[in-house]
């Protein structure tokens, strides 16, 4: 049975668009407009369920940022970027995060919305929000990284934590490591992170080492699953699916803040895995079913990244807001109106499948060798919960 309107809220602005570095820059902000518009010709998402974000309070970055640093990316957003110099100790000025015109701005209108949404959720106004513009889990305090200027999860959950006594779990699957959300909230206690993501080895941003566990109080709360390059969906789901019941078990968390980056699917060029549609579709399902067996009920889901905008996003993220409202998984040929409306509108003609074409996928000839390796890789996360005592037999096969 579908969830009431009032249970689940997306939200959106049209301001999300002014999130934009430059014309060729990988980071395209449409992608949430997008995801809407498909969700919209599919009957999916109406007015009564969209949600703007409430007026902006920049006061709301400093719960995550330092001073020195919002007064400079406020300075810059107020100038034209030629007139800007490149300041590399703010991460700003840089090929990956250039500066733009009505940067803070922008910005600070993807955090007021996951602000806005987490504490919907926690104060029990809506069981589930999403808001696709956000996940910008790269900034740190003091610097932009990866193409994220303000941290809208760590602003959300620091604030939060401030005003509750909740327990947190942060669940990562973004192709890459969520640094930033890891190293803010690393010797706290009442937030447990978890990130799934290719290794450091090979990808930005270098980090997300197994041995990256939290420090003081915050040990044994800070969980990284780097797995190999090329994994596909059967190991990724595996090892997802184990390390989210166990970490939940362990944890017991309050409620579920979930960032759900795109750029794992092999038609993206950002990474190096080899997932499909069928590890897009399980994501939400499982953490959907993690919130209600652990954190009654409450979740609050993010985008991230993806940055093949057209064939992939849109799809994917399509999926969670499914999930949260307990509709089926669409499955056959996407709306023809929003497939003629991209063509149209964006000139860019796209796979016109829920499912994927897999002319392009290559199979993997080291696939029993990489599975063996993330597992290993599994266990050696979880080590402080279980002591180093579990191998093979610790592993359970859940899929629901």
């Amino acid at each position: 049975m579908a969830k009431s309107r009032n249970d689940v809220a997306f939200i959106f602005s049209s301001g999300f668009s002014q999130y934009h570095f430059a014309k060729d820059h990988p980071f395209d902000s449409r992608r949430a407009l997008l995801t809407k518009r498909l969700l919209e010709e599919m009957g999916a998402l109406d007015s009564e369920q969209t949600h703007e974000p409430k007026q902006v309070d920049d006061a709301i970055v400093q719960k995550a940022h330092q001073k020195d640093y919002i007064s400079f990316v406020k300075e810059a957003s107020r100038k034209d970027a030629e007139n800007i110099p490149e300041r590399q100790d703010f991460g700003l000025g840089t090929e990956d995060t250039p500066i733009f015109k009505g940067m803070h701005e922008s910005a600070c209108l993807v955090a007021q919305a996951t602000w806005d949404g987490l504490h919907q959720v926690m104060d029990g106004q809506r069981d589930h929000c999403l808001n696709l513009s956000g996940g910008l889990h790269h900034a740190t305090v003091g610097k932009a990284s990866g193409f994220c200027v303000y941290n809208d999860v760590n602003i959300a959950i620091a604030d939060l934590v401030s005003r509750y006594d909740a327990k947190v779990m942060y669940i990562d699957t973004d192709a890459h490591h969520g640094d930033g959300v890891q190293w803010h909230f690393y010797d706290d206690p009442r937030v447990c992170t978890v990130s799934i993501h290719e290794t450091g080895k090979f990808l930005f941003p270098g980090t997300g080492n197994v041995r990256e566990r939290g420090h003081e109080k915050g040990y044994g709360f800070n969980f990284n699953i780097p797995i190999e390059p090329f994994t596909e969906d059967e190991s990724f789901l595996f090892l997802l699916e184990n390390a989210l019941y166990v970490v939940a078990e362990y944890f017991k968390p309050d409620i579920i803040v979930s960032q759900h980056g795109a750029d794992g699917h092999f038609l993206d060029e950002m990474s190096h895995l080899s997932l499909t549609m069928e590890t897009y579709r399980f994501i939400p399902k499982l953490i959907h079913k993690i919130a209600h067996e652990y954190a009654n009920g409450k979740w609050m889901a993010v985008g991230g990244g993806g940055y093949n905008v057209f064939d992939v996003v849109p799809r994917s993220w399509a999926m969670i807001w499914m999930v949260m409202n307990d509709w089926p998984l669409p499955q056959g040929p996407l709306p023809q109106k929003w497939v003629k409306e991209v063509k149209e509108k964006y000139g860019h003609k796209v796979h016109t499948f829920w499912e994927d074409d897999f002319t392009g996928y290559a199979p993997i000839p080291r696939k029993e060798e990489i599975e063996n390796i993330n597992k290993k890789t599994l266990i050696n996360s979880l080590y402080p919960i279980n002591k180093g005592e579990l191998g093979n037999d610790f592993f359970r096969k859940y899929r629901y």
